[in-house]
């Protein structure tokens, strides 16, 4: 008998962005009823593939079969009335809608021709609610005042007010308590015992062992493994598929003798926790100290950092600087102790993108040019000036504005910032995400000459290459606890991943 044809099938889908090849000739086919479960790390291709399937980007080459026809993904509208629904890390939900608007937002019932917003709405999204388990969600609750994880279930029922016949699910886990996993787990079973194709990203491999079908692995834009068991195939085998990457880092020089544990932490961080997002940790980084923290995507670590930082507050534990400790939970104390964060989210968190380089290196160090009410424009200028030449930032005129940056230059000007604030410890969350390849070797160049001066950097990178490249001492996270510190000369990649993915206890 004839093998069934696949429900996708994607070929030879190539995807090219500025500078970079996403994509190249990837395939990848799924059945109906299966759990198709797509690995590879950070920057291996798994988003953007997935993007093209939802119709939101178009491949530059290769074709895509849905049901034995090639169709043409135009828009994700055209994706969806196929049957193809994503449902993103990053939810889309409109947080000022209510749960029933939507779930139904853009396909709102109708009657007669005419929209019905009311009650039909808010009952056929209780019947969906009902299915995913979670009958206590108020349709006409506010998607903006529920939980994660709640939010994360309206996006199933969303999908699922279709006729969907495949759904990607992008790290759909990483919000989720063990006991949310479950029903998640749950759900995906009744969906595919009724023929619907799921495809399910995941960095954690035992969720891939418990539920996945067959597993395609990504590396550097291609898949390196098609359709293998998802169940028998070994963590070893499928590590080794991940690792190793075409791209370059070019990383400067560790000091030849590592910062003396004699000296006193400048960083001193003591039993701190936050309930649900990682356990209790100490950790100390010392003058000159790179210290890095490496965890997959919900492991806790910008958790860390902004706790440390004070845009958080801890549940319990303390932070302290040079020996005294901060007040929990702010910023303003940890700024004037000689804290300074360079945040992920660096457009939305640390820039002012309309204004100048000027007035984006200086918002912290104000009070320094304040003249009787007044501020000293000149001494701005210049003190900005000096900072944007320290770092080689370009251009080197501090009057553009800051959004007309590439992302290296745009991570320069918040380095910068804390440079002339004149910070003793610098917290550096995904420090080259959105930086082209020669800005990312200008930038570890740039961190470890402010490490060697003496600055202590406390480093979390998705990157593992980074993280063993740059900092001088790793702690691997895994669900929110410490499972393993060891100088970053002591580990390579594949024994990070083993860790991260299958965890072992703290050493």
């Amino acid at each position: 008998m004839a093998p069934e044809a696949p429900l996708l099938s994607m070929s030879g889908i190539t995807k090219s962005f500025p500078g970079v090849r996403a994509l190249d000739g990837v395939d990848l086919d799924v059945q109906a009823g299966e759990v198709h479960c797509l690995l590879g790390q950070n920057g291996a291709g798994k988003s953007t593939l997935i993007k093209v399937l939802a119709g939101a980007h178009q491949p530059d080459t290769g074709t895509i079969s849905w049901r034995g026809d090639d169709v043409t993904l135009r828009s994700p509208i055209a994706a969806m009335r196929l049957g193809i629904a994503t449902i993103y890390q990053e939810l889309d939900l409109v947080e000022h809608l209510s749960v029933a608007e939507n779930v139904h937002l853009g396909h709102e019932p109708t009657a007669a021709g005419f929209v019905v917003r009311g009650r039909a709405a808010r009952a056929s999204t209780a019947e969906l609610l009902q299915r995913l388990g979670h009958p206590e969600i108020d349709p006409g609750r506010l998607v903006g005042d529920l939980s994660a994880a709640h939010q994360q279930i309206v996006s199933m029922a969303r999908a699922l007010s279709h006729d969907v016949r495949l759904i990607v699910m992008d790290e759909p886990s990483a919000a989720l308590d063990p006991d949310e996993v479950d029903n998640l787990f749950r759900i995906v079973g009744d969906l595919t015992a009724a023929g619907v194709a799921v495809v399910y990203i995941s960095h954690r491999l035992e969720e891939i062992r418990r539920i996945g079908d067959r597993v395609t692995v990504l590396k550097d834009g291609r898949a390196v493994a098609r359709g293998l068991p998802a169940k028998s195939t070994p963590t070893s085998e499928v590590v080794s598929l991940m690792t190793g990457r075409n791209v370059e880092y070019v990383f400067p020089p560790r000091p030849d003798t590592p910062p003396v544990k004699a000296a006193e932490p400048v960083l001193t961080v003591e039993n701190l926790s936050r309930r649900g997002e990682f356990a209790p940790l100490d950790l100390q980084v010392r003058p000159g100290e790179i210290v890095g923290l490496a965890g997959l995507v919900g492991s806790g670590r910008s958790e860390i950092l902004e706790t440390i930082y004070g845009a958080r507050k801890p549940d319990t534990g303390r932070v302290l600087v040079d020996g005294r400790p901060l007040r929990p939970g702010s910023v303003r104390a940890a700024v004037r102790a000689g804290l300074g964060l360079a945040p992920e989210e660096r457009k939305a968190q640390a820039l002012l993108m309309l204004e100048s380089v000027t007035r984006n290196v200086s918002v912290s160090s104000m009070s320094r040019f304040a003249r009787a009410g007044w501020i000293d424009r000149g001494a701005e200028l210049g003190a900005a000036r000096a900072a944007v030449r320290e770092l080689s930032l370009r251009p080197d005129n501090p009057d553009v504005p800051v959004r007309t940056l590439s992302g290296g230059n745009q991570q320069k000007a918040v380095l910068a910032r804390w440079l002339l604030r004149g910070c003793r410890v610098l917290l550096l969350d995904e420090p080259t995400r959105g930086v082209d390849v020669g800005a990312r070797a200008e930038l570890y160049a740039v961190v470890r000459r402010l490490a060697d001066e003496g600055l202590a950097v406390l480093l979390v990178s998705s990157e593992v290459p980074e993280v063993l490249g740059l900092a001088d001492r790793v702690l691997v996270l895994r669900e929110g606890s410490v499972v393993h510190t060891a100088p970053a000369r002591e580990l390579d990649e594949h024994r990070v991943l083993d860790l991260v993915m299958e965890g072992s206890p703290a050493s």
